[in-house]
């Protein structure tokens, strides 16, 4: 309302135009919102009023438009917009450029699927939440540089070309036509880089990078994304948890006005016997319940032969009928969960005197033994118990992700925030299918100093001196304090499997950097896009990224990744012969 009076020029896009005779209304949008353009043509419409009423009728959706007038009040003013108190009474307009039809509406709730959006992603950019989504992510970057300058850190950009290393996820790989026969590698992390220059003294580094990982695609996974990447020397655990913990709150009060109270910090162990899983969602209950104790050895011989046997208590959830239990039987047992199967206790009644327990193993115990079970898993009248077993480690993982399917069908993952930090995870874990460790994190993470006794006897028991932060039951950011020393180093490829020619070819430089005057140093990354998402409270990535690969890693509007010419392939010495698979 302020305008109101003032000869303005608007420039964007037609939203929509309406001709009602003696008036035509044109919506014009551009990256501010959307303002209705009215065009005269009634008895007192001048000559010039009238011609612009000519030219508006010829508008189509999409056309780009320069519309000069007056801004007046509106009689019917539109409450859902922020420029719906006013229009122009236009004066004059200029067609800068003409549209096609475009393949769907321009609209926050568009009518396109995914893959249609994705091809002609310039138009989606121009719909409110895509545009939302990428100013939001501006404001991210502009915030976290700005804090972490003002805390002293240095900016530093580390290669893109770099050298591949076969530990961890698939490198993506770039021939090198002047090197004929090799290759770089694409960085997974800046890593080595950041180590480094925490040798050359650069004490506190950031950079906001792209990273690359040839892995299988999700919903928060895209084969090229971005890390807010950070580093620090002569630093302790406890001084990276409050460094970062102070920009994470710092950057959701900004952001989204929201104050986080200081961040539980929850060791692996604990996450995995209460959550069964390592980033836990800590905004609902339905913690895990070890039934093991009270349910082996009474015949039942799934379960006399497991290891664990653990149960959550879905609240309220006891009147659901036998075809819902058999969809979560169905769900427990497919990949979302890969469990070995799911047992129930509908808890119907459990007072003194009215007894009355249904469950799909009622014949192997009393119902008195499973209103026991119940009484332990903390469940009432009308809830639901879920119970799965097996080999320890697998079965809470597959509780773990049963609990957060549940609560997300219950709607206990759709509101708030909640952070923590996990910390002490395993150092090492160990891969059946080779007979060797790996590294949990990866290779250049520091033992816990009270575990290094057992480095050499029981390796499978030393912690990490690592940490994640988990934001909504999603892994925001992790890292850990670093190896300094290159003794400690090459002991930690030998039990990674490295034989001492392959650590010194493939991280020779680093343990080399060790000897002269390597500082203590910690550090960690947290994932850009994924912050994004969160703070925007939205189901993918995608939507955060400008420019994004579908599910199968394809730019669906560039045609990418596509052939090369024969002789750009003759010149990187690639062979010719090539079969493409269909998109």
């Amino acid at each position: 309302m302020s305008d109101q009076g003032k000869t303005v020029t608007l420039c964007g896009w037609v939203q929509t135009a309406r001709d009602m005779n003696h008036f035509a209304f044109v919506d014009v949008r551009d990256r501010y919102g959307i303002t209705q353009a009215v065009f005269p043509n009634g008895d007192d419409a001048t000559k010039e009023q009238k011609a612009m009423y000519a030219v508006a009728q010829k508008l189509g959706r999409e056309f780009v438009v320069s519309v000069t007038g007056v801004v007046k009040e509106r009689i019917n003013k539109n409450k859902n917009r922020d420029t719906g108190d006013i229009e122009i009474i236009v004066s004059k307009i200029d067609i800068l450029n003409t549209s096609k039809t475009p393949p769907f509406t321009i609209e926050d709730n568009t009518d396109a699927k995914e893959d249609t959006r994705m091809r002609y992603r310039y138009l989606d950019i121009r719909r409110n939440p895509i545009r939302e989504a990428l100013l939001l992510r501006s404001k991210l970057a502009q915030l976290v540089r700005n804090y972490l300058s003002n805390q002293n850190f240095v900016e530093v950009e580390t290669p893109v070309l770099i050298k591949s290393t076969p530990e961890g996820a698939r490198d993506f790989v770039v021939p090198s036509r002047m090197n004929p026969g090799q290759f770089y590698a694409l960085p997974q992390s800046p890593q080595t880089f950041k180590q480094l220059l925490m040798v050359g003294g650069i004490d506190r580094y950031f950079q906001i990078v792209k990273c690359f990982r040839d892995e299988e695609l999700r919903a928060d996974r895209q084969p090229e994304f971005t890390q807010i990447d950070c580093e620090m020397s002569f630093v302790s655990q406890d001084d990276i948890l409050n460094q970062f913990e102070g920009m994470v709150r710092h950057i959701f009060k900004t952001m989204v006005g929201h104050e986080f109270p200081k961040f539980q910090r929850m060791p692996y162990s604990q996450a995995m016997k209460e959550y069964g899983i390592d980033k836990p969602d800590i905004r609902f209950d339905m913690k895990l319940v070890e039934l093991t104790d009270v349910a082996k050895g009474k015949g039942l011989a799934m379960f006399d032969e497991s290891e664990l046997i653990v149960a959550v208590n879905c609240e309220g959830q006891g009147k659901l009928t036998n075809k819902k239990i058999k969809e979560l039987e169905k769900m427990a047992k497919s990949t979302v969960c890969s469990a070995q199967g799911l047992v129930y206790i509908k808890c119907q009644s459990l007072k003194e005197g009215s007894l009355k327990i249904a469950s799909s193993i009622s014949k192997h115990y009393s119902d008195e033994e499973l209103a026991g079970w119940a009484k332990k898993c903390g469940a009432k009248d009308g809830d639901l118990i879920c119970i799965m077993w097996g080999q320890t480690h697998k079965t809470r993982e597959s509780m773990g992700k049963f609990r957060n399917e549940m609560g997300t069908r219950l709607g206990l993952r759709n509101k708030g925030f909640e952070a923590l930090w996990v910390v002490d995870f395993p150092l090492l874990e160990w891969d059946e299918e080779a007979k060797r460790y790996q590294a949990m994190h990866h290779p250049f993470t520091s033992p816990k100093p009270e575990d290094m006794h057992m480095i050499d006897t029981k390796p499978g028991e030393v912690r990490a001196n690592a940490y994640d932060m988990v934001i909504n039951g999603v892994e925001m950011g992790g890292g850990s304090i670093r190896i300094f020393n290159r003794d400690l180093q090459a002991r930690m490829f030998e039990l990674l499997g490295f034989t001492k020619e392959r650590a010194e070819e493939q991280f020779g430089f680093l343990m080399g950097a060790f000897e002269y005057g390597a500082p203590p140093h910690g550090g960690l990354a947290f994932g850009f896009d994924r912050m994004c998402t969160i703070l925007g409270n939205a189901p993918t990535i995608r939507e955060y990224i400008a420019f994004p690969k579908n599910n199968m890693g394809r730019d669906m509007m560039i045609a990418s990744p596509s052939i090369i010419a024969d002789e750009q392939m003759e010149e990187l010495c690639l062979k010719t012969t090539v079969e493409v698979p269909s998109s």
